[in-house]
């Protein structure tokens, strides 16, 4: 039976998330294997409090000290394992990998399926827990099952597609088995025919300025296309504390939509099963909020360049952004009568 990690006592959680929040963990302890997860959860001061799983940190605001243990998973590894048939490959990623990565690994295996989603922050385990998504595609898309260890027993068990519960930003385990499993892997179906996917966004237009068909990009170029787009959108966390888009986009009612539409004839909107979905950062912008600077020395506010992105220009605490939100929430509802919903988690 392996030796648990050693825990450490009162660690600074700076560096752990990307807004920048110096909270810290009373107890601190990373892990590279389910052996070692497990061992860790077997000690009783594990066992006995609150538990906070951190990968890359990247979807998290610190309001407060965390008064329990942070579990850091930094399982890593890269798989690909063979499909059922010639036109499908499955790739077993752990689950501390870099996002990212694992998307530049499937373009360099000659798979598709998650060029969409390149540039995303943060690690696979968080992936499938809000069911990352980005120009017209959701992991759910490319989710095949995924490994994770029971808290209160140690035990590993597999998760079907099915049994995951995917919604818009959510799953099973965001709701019903919320905080009772770690996720340890990830496995992906990819396929290896490409079907581009560029009517969502930018992406034909971004193409085109690149100098590339727009019919029939090839997976690197759609993915170049993304990470183009991106960059020039969303701040980058090592130069300003953030954790991308901080809301949820809502889904209106048809009904609701065309009575706002009547209101704001440059509404714009996406049709979805039972509503259309509206995009939070053209709300919030058109309340003032983009580019709009609070606190001492403007150290906390609006990303210039995207509404939809709450930033830290440094040393802002996390309640101060959580207040800056809850302001912004405010002023939509009044405007729009349409309610936001954090798409961070706020501690």
């Amino acid at each position: 039976m392996p030796a648990a990690p050693t825990l450490l006592h009162h660690v600074s959680l700076r560096s752990y998330n990307t807004f920048g929040i110096d909270a810290q963990a009373r107890l601190f302890a990373a892990f590279a294997s389910v052996e070692e997860l497990q061992a860790l959860l077997r000690l009783p001061e594990v066992q006995q409090t609150e538990k906070l799983v951190l990968g890359g940190g990247s979807n998290l605001l610190f309001t407060r000290d965390f008064d329990g243990v942070v579990l850091k998973n930094e399982i890593r590894g890269l798989d690909l394992l063979p499909g059922e048939d010639d036109r499908t490959a499955l790739l077993r990623a752990g689950a501390g990998e870099s996002w990212h990565g694992v998307v530049e690994y499937a373009l360099g295996q000659g798979l598709s399926g998650l060029e969409n989603l390149s540039l995303i922050p943060g690690t696979v385990g968080a992936a499938p827990l809000q069911n990352i998504g980005a120009y017209g595609v959701e992991l759910k898309d490319a989710f095949d099952h995924l490994e994770a260890v029971e808290i209160s027993s140690g035990q590993l068990r597999a998760f079907s597609h099915e049994e995951c519960g995917f919604g818009y930003r959510e799953s099973v385990f965001k709701g019903p088995l919320k905080n009772q499993y770690i996720v340890t892997g990830v496995v992906l179906r990819l396929r290896r025919e490409h079907r581009p996917n560029v009517s969502y966004g930018a992406i034909r237009t971004t193409l085109e300025e690149m100098g590339i068909s727009a019919d029939e990009p090839t997976p690197q170029q759609v993915s170049q296309a993304v990470i183009s787009i991106r960059r020039s959108k969303l701040p980058d966390p090592a130069q300003i504390g953030n954790a991308g888009s901080f809301f949820k986009n809502p889904e209106v009612s048809q009904h609701k939509f065309e009575e706002l539409k009547a209101r704001f004839p440059d509404l714009p909107g996406y049709p979805v099963p039972g509503g259309v979905k509206v995009p939070a950062g053209w709300l919030i912008e058109q309340c003032g909020w983009k580019g709009h600077r609070a606190g001492p020395g403007g150290n906390y506010g609006v990303h210039a360049h995207q509404a939809l992105v709450l930033v830290n220009h440094g040393g802002a605490t996390g309640a101060e952004v959580r207040a800056l939100a809850e302001e912004i929430m405010a002023s939509v509802r009044e405007k729009f009568g349409i309610e936001l919903h954090p798409e961070v988690n706020i501690l």
